[in-house]
């Protein structure tokens, strides 16, 4: 962004970029659903919506929240990829889509987790439930406090598989939710999404996201399907560096909600674009401290600061840094101490707060005293 400054005392710092004219936004794709949400990944700006609070029959995308339960699990070391898990007969007497276990025989935690990644595998869902809480009702609890520590606030599970149940449910924006939570937290497992085909017990069973096969920028996620939530997909896709995340219920048949996903990602990235704004560690504006070692102190963000716009819309934000007036020492690093506010047409997309970059320790006795005195007349 080109910048003009304009000080008012020492409260705030007003940056301006250049004004462009912009072309109107044309309105999303409509494709036929009963609703969706289409984010960016690293912001989790909202592209485009239909109802994305509305609350639906998931289906098989519960497994995206059954898999980031056995992932934390991982993460925490309280089971590893290379543990056997005996298949219960409850789990090879899973109804719908299936990996084909057998009853007593020993699987590993990876087999379980491709089978049901890849082959949606509702036996391989519950056997690993199964193995990490004792019973899926029990692993069902731990999905839904997972699922309240992500704020997915409108969701509910009662089981590991999507299976049909009035009290399990959730919503676009829950969803999207979880999507961005699994890429984020794990990336070494994200991969097994764009897995094509998996073979076990000599079945070998392909990938049911037919996106993976037309979009080559498309690496996950999850199908579903019942009778009542209709044909469902949550797909992420990465061009040029800028990821976007895709959920789309309630189609009509496969080939809808195929087409559906590809028009909203596509509309995504043709009008869209995500920039970095600030780095971490950059100095992005500077405040005077009163009583300090040091008369100013410099200011900036802590991890690295994106934003997702419409396209053509960068050299048109507005970034005003409010700086109180008066700030005493001693400051330590990482303190907030004032606030970014970027805007684009009176509208404010983000607030951050803007922390010292290092610490400012109390000035000498003098120092004090000089600023004590200046500050009267403040």
């Amino acid at each position: 962004m080109k910048a003009r400054f304009i000080p008012l005392f020492a409260l705030f710092v007003i940056v301006t970029a250049g004004a462009t004219e912009l072309r109107p936004l044309p309105s999303p794709p409509i494709i036929g659903a009963t609703s969706y949400l289409v984010i960016d990944a690293r912001t989790g700006h909202e592209i485009a919506a239909l109802e994305p609070d509305k609350a639906v029959a998931p289906a098989s995308l519960t497994k995206l929240m059954t898999a980031y339960v056995i992932f934390k699990t991982l993460q925490e070391g309280q089971i590893q990829l290379s543990d056997e898990v005996t298949v219960s007969e409850k789990a090879w007497r899973a109804e719908g889509s299936r990996m084909f276990i057998e009853v007593g025989k020993r699987i590993s935690v990876e087999d379980l987790l491709l089978g049901m990644i890849v082959q949606s595998g509702n036996d391989a869902s519950i056997a690993l439930a199964e193995y990490v809480a004792g019973t899926e009702a029990v692993f069902a609890e731990m999905m839904n406090q997972y699922s309240q520590s992500l704020g997915m606030l409108t969701s509910n599970w009662v089981n590991a598989t999507g299976l049909p149940d009035e009290n399990h449910y959730s919503t676009a924006r829950d969803l999207a939710i979880l999507a961005r939570a699994i890429i984020s937290e794990f990336p070494e497992y994200y991969q097994w999404y764009s897995v094509k085909d998996f073979t076990f017990n000599d079945i070998k069973q392909p990938n049911r996201n037919n996106l993976l096969w037309r979009d080559d920028s498309v690496d996950g996620m999850k199908t579903g399907h019942t009778d009542a939530a209709g044909y469902c997909l949550v797909s992420s896709a990465e061009r040029d560096g800028m990821r976007v995340i895709s959920v789309v219920l309630g189609t009509s048949s496969p080939k809808a909600r195929i087409d559906g996903s590809q028009s909203l990602l596509n509309y995504a990235f043709r009008f869209f674009e995500t920039r970095l704004l600030y780095k971490a560690g950059e100095e992005i504006a500077t405040a005077r401290i009163w009583k300090s070692a040091n008369e100013v102190s410099p200011l900036g963000v802590l991890e690295d600061l994106y934003i997702t716009v419409r396209r053509g819309a960068y050299d048109s934000l507005e970034s005003v840094h409010n700086i109180p007036a008066v700030i005493e020492a001693p400051v330590a690093e990482g303190q907030p101490l004032a606030e970014l506010n970027i805007s684009l047409d009176g509208e404010t997309l983000v607030r951050e707060p803007l922390r010292a970059l290092a610490d400012n320790p109390a000035g000498s006795l003098w120092q004090r005293t000089v600023d004590s005195v200046s500050l009267w007349f403040e």
